[in-house]
């Protein structure tokens, strides 16, 4: 069958020869291994009962857990963490700060970003596409390209149910001159059935790599090569938590109410008489009175006993008379440490902090040494689900700038590593963080001060206590050089003092004065160092007028 859709690709390179299959770990892909059989034909053998079966049995899984109450908090706050929603700025933006490219084609590859998030519906449903992707653990998305106008770029991005698609790797072997079966050809493509996917499954459609958007979570299992969801370590918490909560309230249910025990002295009577008698004595007492939510009315229900009411019990001659004694209820029903723990063992499995469990505790804005070590990993757990959900973004990405002509395939290969995405934070921690990184380094900065220009240099003081790298320090000169010059040229526009100039000149030069003086430098100094020497130099030329424009 021919692949359905489209493909972008650079000419179909030979595989090298091995007798290693290749793992499809990055991606969970279904392996599909076509060996040469006695007969010199080629034979499929792909295994229906096995991965595709387990792997819609997960996904359905994974959807029923995520309903349940505490397993839906916890999402909603690694939801709400990841994607921030905000009237004013967009939750996603893209850097291209680190691509090597000309300004107009950055221009273009913005302008297109912002399509892709147009087709993706994104500032309104980023919320539910970030949810989807983390309960099934992969989210798949159809690519729409008119053919007929290719450079039009995608028209339609349309979301398809992971549990009627599959990607499929086809590994074809040949044996070699010592008869050893090594790998000739990789074929990958996806599989789709609108029907879904199941043991029973026989047919399917063959679709293009770059037709469909594949973003998968990342989490697979060794073992058996299947993508797995982040909820994947929560299914047994969830099970946990699940029963140890339904025999709490059938216990409770149980055992809370106060009971009465009737003895009934039943003399001599024959056994059938006895219970007869019992009966007669327990339905002359015995009226209850319910509620019938229908009709809103009270009515008498005469059941057959049951655990929740009262029990009579029958007494022989020879023993005490008629009796009734009180059972009391179940004791310390108060107690929900069971629950309490299989909800932290809950949290601990999605990596969610422990604190946010209790809702009642407030958010503190401190000091980063005083937020907890469980929000710092959360924070990194964020970080990392980001980064896999930006595949999204790569996969759409590069379609659209390959259909319309922006760049060539082989380009994407070289800009893709470089391309960053921005999410709009709410973590008040990394905010913390850097400005306490900064405080402490301008705190030693100030501390050091009186040793530099004797015993360090200017420049060894911004690598290694402001943590400046060779193009920080280029850009910051430069921006002085301006910042001076701008100074100076205003000051001479103003006119506001005499020698407007010569004012300027002289605060540069007491801005740039060697450490450990009050004064400005003299040409006639001696300088210290070698960076004292340079300022000293220009100190010179900018005194007699020689300063170059």
């Amino acid at each position: 069958m021919q692949i359905f859709g489209f493909e972008i690709k650079r000419k179909k390179e030979q595989e090298l020869p091995s007798v290693v299959t290749p793992s499809p770990v990055e991606t969970g892909s279904t392996v599909i291994n076509t060996g040469v059989n006695a007969g010199g034909y080629y034979g499929m053998v792909m295994d229906l009962e096995g991965t595709i079966k387990n792997e819609n049995d997960l996904i359905r899984r994974y959807r029923e857990v995520s309903q349940y109450s505490d397993c839906d908090g916890a999402i909603e706050d690694i939801v709400n963490e990841a994607i921030i929603a905000d009237e004013e700025k967009n939750s996603i933006e893209i850097v291209l700060d680190d691509v090597k490219i000309s300004e107009p084609i950055k221009k273009k590859i913005i302008q297109e970003f912002n399509n892709v998030l147009r087709l993706l519906k994104f500032e309104n449903r980023a919320h539910e596409i970030f949810r989807t992707w983390y309960i099934d653990g992969r989210l798949y998305y159809q690519i729409l390209i008119d053919e007929n106008n290719i450079k039009q770029g995608i028209i339609e991005l349309r979301f398809i149910d992971p549990r009627k698609i599959r990607r499929i790797k086809n590994i074809k072997k040949e044996r070699n001159i010592v008869g050893i079966e090594v790998v000739k050809e990789i074929e990958e493509y996806y599989l789709y059935n609108d029907k879904g996917i199941t043991e029973q499954t026989t047919q399917g459609v063959k679709l293009g790599l770059d037709s469909v958007v594949y973003t998968p979570s990342g989490y697979v299992d060794q073992n058996s090569g299947m993508m797995m969801s982040y909820l994947h370590k929560a299914i047994k918490p969830v099970n946990q938590l699940k029963m140890i909560e339904d025999s709490l309230v059938i216990y409770r249910i149980s055992r809370a109410p106060e009971r009465r025990i009737f003895y009934i002295d039943v003399g001599n009577l024959p056994k059938l008489k006895a219970e007869q008698y019992v009966t007669d004595i327990m339905n002359k007492f015995r009226n209850k009175i319910v509620y019938d939510a229908t009709t809103g009315e009270t009515r008498d229900d005469r059941r057959h006993l049951s655990m929740m009411e009262d029990f009579w019990m029958p007494r022989r001659e020879g023993n005490k008379g008629t009796e009734i004694n009180t059972l009391p209820g179940g004791q310390n029903l108060g107690e929900i440490q069971d629950i309490e723990y299989f909800q932290q063992k809950l949290y601990h499995a999605l990596n969610v902090p422990i604190s946010r469990l209790q809702q009642q505790q407030g958010f503190s804005i401190g000091r980063s040494t005083e937020i907890s070590r469980d929000e710092v990993k959360f924070n990194k757990f964020i970080v990392r689900l980001r980064k896999k959900f930006s595949m999204l973004f790569n996969s759409a990405l590069r379609v659209q700038l390959i259909a319309k002509s922006i760049i060539r395939a082989d380009e994407w290969d070289d800009i893709v590593s470089h391309i960053k995405y921005d999410y709009l934070e709410d973590n008040h921690y990394s905010e913390l963080k850097d400005a306490e990184i900064l405080t402490q380094r301008l705190q030693m900065l100030q501390q050091a001060e009186q040793y530099v220009g004797k015993y360090y240099s200017m420049k060894w003081a911004r690598k290694n206590i402001l943590r400046l790298n060779d193009e920080d320090i280029e850009q910051m000169e430069n921006e002085m050089g301006e910042e001076k010059e701008q100074y100076i040229a205003k000051a001479e526009h103003d006119g506001t003092m005499a020698g407007a100039a010569q004012t300027a000149q002289q605060v540069y030069l007491q801005q740039n004065a060697p450490a450990g003086t009050n004064e400005a430098p003299t040409a006639a100094e001696e300088p210290v160092d070698k960076t004292n020497e340079e300022r000293l130099t220009k100190v010179t030329k900018l005194k007699t007028g020689t300063w170059p424009n």
